[in-house]
């Protein structure tokens, strides 16, 4: 069964090798994303040596990292689960004795590996080379930092398979689909650094998984976050990632319900 599930990844991995012209080209828009938010932090610095707890250095870090790791951990499942609901295939894909979120999961992190290999690294390599960005010379940093994006990348897949399963339940999803992206964009802090929320804001967050996605890995890469609290960090996505799990099964449930007496 494992080796099934093996497969997924794999064919995934070959399927978006077939169209790999695509990331090289998304090297090039990460880039220039990383440029356009480099050089607009740079004229808010200003003369200022800090803000909201960041070096202009580790401002600088923190965007080239928070966008190459947004290449791995992000995915369309949401999309495929609610068009493979809408057609009708996702019943048959119901019959088969394997897990079908277990199937778009590790389909995700074929899509994932791809993205890392092809995307992800190269990228960083490339806007290294731009950009004035101070990577970390110790190796456990790095080794954590990985890890954390592996957490990165099961919390964000987890938030596409709850909202791709509310197809089951709505008419149409596609509002919801794209709300998700934004928050997660938004709240997470790709586009803004949670430090630079107001102090109730962040409050709220603490209490939302969309930090531990971007804002706590990057944190810890930028050294932002260091000692006692990288671990309290990898803590928080471990919880995420478990608490996640729960309303999954529980839509899951509702949805294969809702299916059979649908379908008779």
């Amino acid at each position: 069964m494992a080796s099934a599930y093996l497969d997924f990844i794999r064919i995934r991995f070959l399927t978006m090798l077939a169209y790999r012209v695509n990331y090289y080209s998304g090297i090039v828009i990460y880039a220039i994303n990383i440029g356009a938010y480099y050089f607009m932090w740079k004229a808010i610095y200003g003369s200022a040596e800090t803000l909201g707890g960041f070096t202009v250095a580790q401002m600088t870090t923190y965007i080239a990292v928070s966008w190459m790791a947004r290449a791995f951990y992000f995915n369309n499942l949401d999309r495929e689960i609610s068009n493979e609901i809408r057609d009708g295939s996702v019943a048959v894909q119901m019959t088969r004795p394997i897990s079908y979120l277990m199937v778009k999961m590790m389909q995700g992190l074929g899509e994932g590996v791809f993205r890392l290999l092809l995307l992800m690294v190269p990228g960083m390599i490339v806007v290294t080379f731009m950009f004035p960005v101070s990577l970390p010379t110790d190796p456990v940093r790095w080794v954590i930092f990985f890890v954390m994006i592996w957490f990165s990348f099961l919390i964000n897949t987890q938030l596409n398979l709850m909202t791709g399963l509310f197809a089951f339940f709505v008419e149409n999803n596609e509002g919801l689909m794209r709300m998700k992206r934004v928050l997660i964009d938004l709240l997470s802090g790709v586009i803004l650094p949670m430090a630079f929320f107001p102090g109730w804001a962040q409050a709220a967050l603490n209490w939302l998984p969309f930090p531990a996605i971007t804002y706590l890995p990057s944190s810890v890469f930028t050294g932002r976050l260091a000692g006692g609290d990288v671990w309290n960090a990898l803590a928080v996505q471990a919880i995420w990632f478990a608490v996640l799990i729960v309303p999954i099964l529980l839509m899951w449930r509702a949805a294969r319900r809702r299916l059979f007496v649908q379908g008779g």
